[in-house]
């Protein structure tokens, strides 16, 4: 009966979830700011770097809206009037430009821009520009300290990311710097060998590669 009942709970919650909509999935993150160094180093590049940064999310299943987005993809780009995640100044406001899987329906177009909004807050209500392109997000190792990830927007974006060495320390005492821009489950710093993007609406171009600027994790939203 125990054992019913038990069953029975895990049942409910689960149609719960379904009834209710929610979605879990992989998580990249990128900026042009180091996320994990010396004080001395981020205190030189706030006010002068940590401006723009690209945010991906991978669903791996889930509905939105009730609508299924399972293997689909969703990227925001933002460009900030200050450095994003500085305790001292305020970085707003924030433009962003959305990319959206180009396999998704009209219907998961609309959830997908709804589950970035969501998920970005702040970050992603001003939306100067959407781009519907094929997407590329793919994450290569079993151990998250290993990870290598990879993220491509058409020719729009790219993001390559590596577990961070000893070497990509500028000196002896690094530490968290900024903490990722979205709610995570779980969250890793890396750091991105390649991080540009060439698209329109930010009026900007931008190309930062070899920094240890980027977050990859995991994430679960529900509506």
């Amino acid at each position: 009966m125990k054992r019913l009942l038990t069953l029975s709970l895990c049942a409910l919650f689960v149609v719960s979830m379904a009834v209710a909509g929610g979605v879990t999935g992989d998580y990249l993150e990128a900026r042009n700011a180091d996320v994990f160094v010396g004080a001395c180093f981020s205190n030189a590049e706030a006010g002068f770097a940590g401006d723009m940064a690209i945010l991906g999310w991978k669903i791996s299943r889930g509905t939105w809206q009730g609508v299924s987005l399972d293997g689909l993809s969703v990227a925001g780009v933002v460009r900030a009037k200050g450095t994003l995640g500085d305790p001292a100044n305020s970085a707003y406001p924030v433009r962003a430009v959305l990319l959206v899987d180009e396999r998704a329906s009209a219907e998961q177009r609309l959830a997908l821009r709804a589950f970035a909004q969501r998920a970005g807050g702040d970050l992603l209500s001003d939306i100067v520009r959407v781009e519907y392109v094929p997407m590329t997000f793919a994450f290569e190792g079993d151990d998250v300290h290993s990870m290598k990830a990879v993220f491509a927007a058409g020719a729009l974006a790219r993001v390559e990311t590596r577990a961070m060495q000893k070497g990509d320390h500028l000196c002896a005492n690094p530490e968290v710097t900024y903490l990722p821009l979205t709610k995570l489950n779980h969250a890793m710093g890396a750091t991105a060998t390649t991080h540009w993007f060439r698209g329109q609406g930010l009026d900007l171009v931008h190309n930062t590669p070899g920094k240890p600027s980027a977050y990859v994790g995991t994430f679960q939203f529900s509506e």
